[in-house]
């Protein structure tokens, strides 16, 4: 059996199809590179780390095979022997490609690269809605007979890992906060082309402590600018805490854990959809959007973003009104959940085999393997009223004004140490057990000479744990921060202590003739989207003498 690999993207669909054949030793895997895409190189690369056998071209090409897999009907698949399947790379059919074959069809229905010698070069056009059987058969009547629905590999995987997404978002990092994934297909009319600007102006409007960040580029994108290239464009909004989701499995794993999608017109949008995940418009498609598809429907009834408008928290925020987003989902995935079960039939029977005895069925998307990265730098937006203190941090770079700006020590470069009111550190508590030849510090120690280094810091912490920390006042006696989980019906919420030392810095920069309650004292502070209580005591020995 040969998997036909165009581009990465097709790879992928592809690898979603693989647990029909899990089990059979009786099937053989081999891959081969497609020529002729820009986009190859990747796909070489997604070959490799799946660990399969990938084979040339020309040996693809003289070599016959029971069954040929491919999810691109371009690249001279006419040339190769065996009975082929082909598979959408999207979510149906909304997308025309001016650039490529006949400027007015749609990807995928351009008789140009579906026909050989007149006749259909697919023995099986595997759909994923009986609308797709329909619109093959009305521009290839003679496909009609070689077409059935079959619903999405993708979206059942997807649909599989819902349980999931309470360790997505663990892996994440994202707690209480609302996670925005924003999503770029490619070429000139995707959304990184369109709004090259829209990650960072979206991470310098949404607060850190109450809205994460998360993008989804297409591989063909990854492909063309790579990934140094890339992570360059988007460093901004990358160092203010977005996260860049790999091009495989990770994209659908955030769209699991997230709460709203920004997109353009690319199919993963319909993909949230079928979740009936909020979705908002960030651009149209312009001339590449099919008018009247399922992506066209969805685009013209969701909301449109302005980064500017002053409620973008709140459209970011609320259902997409009436019947949600899934209705149009629906017009583009049919068998949902019942992909595999249908294909492995089909697939069998063109391989002139019984299929093995056991049931198949998708498997759950992994859950991410990453370090949640947490700025090193931020601008505090901050403010006492009726006795609540209200934190907002947001990227150094945002626009004034600000209350303060707060800097980790040992993160943090030196310009922004330096212009830091509060100074902070986490202890690393890895470091202290190392052993011997090692130099520290305590807490008590450290907050006190601070000061002298850094001449502008008029506040210096030390996160001990993630409830507890060391403070200390422009070089006055030190006290203690614990800072209470928060509770939203059934959930148990914890803030970054670091947020909790801005409200606290916020607190004693509205006494500054030391007119502050004496200790013990308790606060009320609003970081990200809960309320906390926070206790201020004096410190005591252990926490005082604790190592850095």
């Amino acid at each position: 059996m040969l998997f036909a690999v165009r581009s990465a993207a097709a790879l992928h669909r592809l690898l979603d199809l693989l647990p029909v054949f899990e089990g059979d030793d009786r099937v053989r895997c081999r891959f081969t590179l497609v020529p002729g895409s820009h986009f190859s190189a990747d796909a070489l690369a997604a070959v490799d780390a799946a660990g399969a056998r990938c084979i040339p071209w020309a040996q693809a090409l003289a070599t016959p095979h029971d069954l040929i897999l491919t999810a691109s009907p371009k690249g001279g698949l006419d040339g190769l022997r065996g009975r082929q399947v082909l598979l959408p790379h999207g979510a149906g059919f909304n997308k025309a490609l001016p650039q490529e074959g006949s400027p007015e069809l749609p990807s995928g229905l351009d008789p140009a690269f579906l026909l050989s010698d007149g006749r259909p070069t697919a023995a099986l056009h595997a759909l994923a809605h009986p609308d797709q059987v329909e619109r093959l058969a009305a521009r290839l009547p003679e496909a009609r007979r070689h077409a059935v629905v079959a619903g999405d590999p993708t979206l059942d995987r997807i649909l599989e890992s819902l349980d999931r997404r309470p360790a997505i978002r663990a892996a994440l990092g994202t707690g209480g906060r609302r996670l925005v994934v924003l999503s770029s297909t490619w070429g000139p009319q995707s959304l990184l082309a369109r709004r090259p600007e829209l990650p960072a102006e979206l991470a310098a409007r949404l607060p850190y402590d109450g809205y994460q960040l998360a993008l989804i580029v297409h591989p063909n994108e990854y492909s063309r600018t790579g990934s140094f290239d890339l992570a360059r464009r988007l460093r901004p909004a990358l160092d203010a805490g977005m996260v860049l989701t790999a091009p495989y499995e990770e994209w659908a794993a955030l769209l699991v854990a997230g709460d709203v999608l920004v997109t353009d017109h690319g199919s993963v949008a319909l993909y949230a959809a079928a979740l009936d995940l909020p979705v908002v418009a960030a651009c149209d498609g312009a001339g590449e959007l099919v008018p009247d598809s399922p992506m066209a429907r969805l685009l013209a009834a969701v909301p449109r973003l302005d980064p500017a408008a002053p409620a973008l928290p709140e459209r970011l925020s609320g259902p997409n009104g009436p019947g949600g987003t899934r209705r149009f989902a629906d017009q583009a995935f049919a068998l949902a959940g019942r992909s595999l079960e249908t294909l492995r039939p089909e697939l069998y029977k063109l391989l002139d085999l019984a299929p093995p005895p056991y049931p198949v069925q998708p498997r759950p998307l992994p859950v991410p393997d990453r370090a949640p990265h947490t700025p090193a730098a931020f601008a505090v937006r901050a403010s006492i009223e009726g006795g609540l203190i209200a934190v907002d941090r947001l990227p150094p770079w945002a626009d004034p004004p600000f209350h303060h700006r707060a800097a980790e020590y040992g993160r943090a470069g030196t310009r922004q140490l330096q212009s830091a009111a509060l100074l902070y550190r986490r202890a690393n508590t890895t470091a202290v057990a190392a052993g011997w030849h090692q130099e520290y510090r305590t807490a008590a120690d450290w907050t006190a000479e601070v000061f002298e280094e850094y001449p502008n810091c008029r506040t210096a912490a030390v996160v001990l744990s993630p409830t507890v920390c060391l403070l200390r006042r422009d070089g006055g006696t030190p006290f203690s921060v614990h800072l209470a989980p928060a509770r939203t019906g059934t959930r148990v919420l914890r803030a970054d202590p670091a947020a909790a030392l801005s409200a606290v810095h916020t607190w004693l920069a509205a006494h500054p003739d030391g007119s502050h309650p004496l200790l013990p004292a308790t606060l009320t502070a609003r970081l990200g989207p809960a309320t906390h209580r926070i206790r201020l005591e004096p410190a005591t020995e252990a926490e005082s003498e604790q190592l850095v």
